[in-house]
């Protein structure tokens, strides 16, 4: 791995308007992220985690540019991705491609196994003629675990499982450097999800892949992430190694998320850290720190009023909050 970043994230934006159904006026905006900023090096894994609707899938786009971000910068590689004009982002999406959710939704069901993995060859010019791209087509299956005699089916003929595996050989056939896996196993079965999650480790291992793993199961991103951001709201509130940060969290939203996680050992008696209260809307968060309204140690006339800015809590650890370092 360099030692030099292979992303940079800094004051990620993205709000969407919110329109009066009569005369089509912006009435508020949706605050989906909130100045989000952070570095990946090459060959890591960034796992995200955070409650649903804290704005992960979002970030992962504007990183992208498959939405367009409000404000902010995104760097791959030293080229900056924000700016680029329309050559520029498709020379960029051959570096970095995205895994989605829903396997079958993303998957064209009029197009065969073949025609879904090959188009990205033939629109990058990455192989020409049938016979190329047949061969490239069979190499990526049988990376993935299938098989070339399954190039003429249809994606409704495969099981969820054999659906993302197709999913992840149409991200592999450009050559990326970094992939998005935007909730990538949570749609599998438990069985399911360990068989992808090994593939995606061992396709890492070979091909010096870096990973952005958006989850919300705790679990799996302890044993993919070399890192882990914790999202709250839009915004990051806490940032460090997997390990340290499982072994001493510091933001109470992190603690209360791990605290949640399910322990194997019915010996095992973890004391569990309930937060009152519902998420609030991200058209009207809160002021201040945008925990502060479920926060069991929150400070008035501070926690309010004042954002906290993401801090040093140890080597590599950062965390935003006005009561923890």
């Amino acid at each position: 791995m360099s030692a030099g970043p292979l992303l940079q994230v800094r004051d990620l934006v993205k709000r969407f308007p919110v329109r009066s159904s009569l005369l089509r006026r912006t009435t508020a905006q949706v605050h989906a992220v909130d100045g989000v900023s952070f570095d990946l090096i090459k060959g890591q894994t960034l796992g995200v985690v955070g409650e649903s609707g804290c704005g992960k899938s979002t970030m992962a786009r504007c990183i992208l540019r498959l939405i367009e971000p409000t404000s902010g910068q995104v760097v791959f590689d030293g080229q900056d991705v924000t700016t680029a004009d329309r050559s520029e982002l498709r020379a960029l999406a051959r570096q970095m491609q995205i895994i989605f959710q829903d396997p079958f939704a993303s998957l064209n069901p009029r197009m065969t196994v073949g025609a879904i993995i090959g188009e990205g060859l033939l629109i990058h010019g990455l192989a020409h003629g049938r016979s190329e791209v047949a061969d490239r087509v069979t190499e990526l299956l049988t990376m993935v675990g299938l098989s070339k005699d399954q190039m003429r089916r249809y994606p409704h003929e495969f099981s969820g499982g054999q659906r993302q595996r197709i999913g992840i050989a149409r991200a592999l056939a450009v050559q990326p450097r970094m992939i998005v896996c935007d909730e990538a196993v949570s749609a599998l079965d438990v069985s399911i999800q360990a068989q992808v999650i090994n593939l995606l480790q061992d396709l890492q291992e070979q091909l010096g892949l870096t990973y952005v793993f958006i989850a919300h199961d705790l679990s799996v991103v302890e044993h993919t992430s070399n890192r882990v951001a914790v999202m709250y709201l839009g915004r990051i509130v806490e940032m460090a190694d997997a390990r340290d940060l499982y072994a001493q969290p510091k933001h109470p939203y992190t603690e209360s998320l791990l605290s949640a996680v399910p322990v194997p050992d019915p010996r095992v008696k973890r004391r569990r850290t309930v937060l009152q209260g519902d998420v609030p809307s991200p058209i009207h968060p809160p002021s201040g720190c945008h925990f502060h309204t479920r926060c069991p140690i929150a400070q008035e006339g501070l926690c309010d009023r004042e954002r906290p800015q993401l801090k040093s809590a140890g080597e590599g650890h950062t965390v935003a909050c006005h009561l923890r370092s």
